[in-house]
């Protein structure tokens, strides 16, 4: 007859060599951070995240008004949260209010406040907002 304690010790053993055991599992690296993660340290940073912002933004201002309105933003932002962001309420983003909203995303996703993003984080709620903002 089998022990509990054996019985304990070999389903601990089996759950961490499937990746069960959140103690030993690594989180996996996302293909965001390979993306974004420029010094490839294996996390985000609030620069390269604005970054990679920058040139979204970029490639979205389709008109080359150095702003973004409803429709270039593509449902990045809801209404509201356009709004917020527009503090000459223009009905447009500049760069630098992108970046902003950019920045405020960064800080909601990073609860360690370690100044860097990883997986866990960016696939948080918090995260995820983020990353509409950057792709």
């Amino acid at each position: 007859m089998i022990s509990r304690r054996t019985l304990v010790l070999a389903l601990t053993a089996g759950a961490s060599l499937v990746g069960g055991s959140p103690v030993l599992a690594k989180p996996r690296q996302s293909n965001w951070i390979r993306m974004f993660d420029t010094d490839n340290d294996g996390t985000v940073d609030l620069a390269e995240a604005k970054k990679a912002a920058s040139a979204l933004f970029d490639k979205l201002d389709r008109d080359h008004d150095g702003t973004l309105d409803k429709r270039e933003l593509a449902g990045r932002l809801t209404p509201k949260e356009l709004a917020a962001a527009d503090p000459d309420h223009d009905g447009t983003l500049t760069k630098d209010e992108y970046l902003a909203v950019v920045e405020q995303r960064f800080s909601a996703a990073d609860p360690d406040h370690d100044g860097t993003l990883d997986a866990r984080e960016f696939n948080s709620k918090a995260g995820q907002a983020l990353l509409r903002l950057l792709k």
